[in-house]
């Protein structure tokens, strides 16, 4: 966590070389493709027939590539490839559900000042569980999470929030909850358990 902390401080203190530009990669004005870096962090749980546990926090980055779709209007239609980080944790458990993933967002921009502009955002988002998951107990040690028996790789959701940028600098919050049944496990009684990832999440990141 403070290697994460460290990274965001790192952007923050870059701030003043991003204003010398006079616009971002969002430019409500024409058309435009835009590229951007983002660095945050998930505070991450899980529902459904989850263990009872509490939220957990990951690290979460990646890349964007954005096209505005309208010459008179400016929507936008943006994707990427992130890793974040997912699962949720309580006392000596822990579930890392680790996941590459591909958004596809439909931005509206907002020209709030002549430099900022803001972005609500919706649309689905596609993950697949990497290397690296666990699950870890105080009795049994740590577990594949995602391994036959416990969690599937592959998940989909729903990714909402907003977004901000002043002069290349931008900012996002937003929440994402799945909508794929990614528990792969039964029910004492025989019924197909249930477990949903979901997520507040936090970037920050330039456009160009």
């Amino acid at each position: 966590m403070k290697k994460i902390l460290v990274a965001i401080l790192g952007v923050l203190f870059a701030a003043p070389s991003f204003a010398q530009y006079s616009s971002g990669g969002f430019n409500l004005s024409e058309s435009s493709v835009y590229y951007g870096i983002r660095l945050g962090m998930n505070i991450a749980s899980l529902t459904g027939d989850a263990p009872d546990l509490n939220s957990k926090m990951g690290l979460n980055f990646g890349g964007t590539i954005g096209l505005r779709l309208s010459d008179t209007t400016p929507i936008f239609l943006e994707s990427g490839l992130y890793y974040t980080g997912c699962g949720a944790s309580k006392d000596k458990t822990t579930i890392s559900l680790n996941y590459l993933e591909l958004p596809i967002l439909i931005k509206y921009g907002i020209q709030a000042t002549d430099d900022i502009a803001v972005l609500p955002f919706i649309g689905p988002t596609f993950r697949y569980g990497l290397f690296g998951g666990k699950w870890k107990t105080s009795g049994a040690g740590k577990v594949d999470s995602f391994h036959d028996g416990r969690f599937k790789r592959a998940d989909m959701g729903i990714k909402l929030g907003c977004g901000a940028e002043y002069n290349k600098l931008y900012l996002e919050v937003g929440y994402q909850f799945g909508i794929t049944n990614i528990a792969d496990w039964s029910l004492a009684n025989g019924d197909d358990a249930s477990a949903h990832n979901g997520a507040m999440f936090i970037n920050l990141g330039v456009n160009f």
